[in-house]
């Protein structure tokens, strides 16, 4: 599952109509169970997929802006004639812009970006 070709609606397990609240509900509850201390070791390279994949889902749904971005791109990729409602899997890929720290488009950003550093295993 890459970052970049799953709609973050379906990676949160929420519906394109959700609120910021149940988007942060849904990003917490599933942070708990993909976290590295709390997940079985059985498949740890599929985790650290999925776990990367939440992350960068909840950093486009957090920011109204972007998230208004995501839901106007994907509306008009995607025609009416070729889905259903609700079927969101024919969009394209999602362009999240990285925010690096010494920008000044982060200076004039009012969401800090989401940081996540390496994935350690404990043994």
């Amino acid at each position: 599952m890459g970052c970049a070709q799953s709609d973050p609606y379906r990676v949160l397990g929420v519906s394109p109509a959700a609120t910021q609240a149940e988007i942060t509900h849904a990003y917490r509850t599933r942070l708990r169970a993909q976290h590295p201390d709390t997940r079985p070791a059985s498949s740890p390279h599929t985790a650290d997929q999925q776990l990367q994949a939440l992350l960068a889902a909840y950093a486009l749904l957090r920011d109204p802006a972007r998230r208004a971005d995501y839901d106007r791109a994907t509306a008009s990729t995607t025609a009416p004639a070729q889905s259903t409602p609700g079927d969101r899997s024919t969009t394209g890929p999602v362009g999240i812009p990285v925010t690096h720290r010494h920008t000044p488009a982060a200076a004039n950003n009012p969401v800090p970006p989401l940081r996540a550093g390496p994935v350690r295993y404990h043994r």
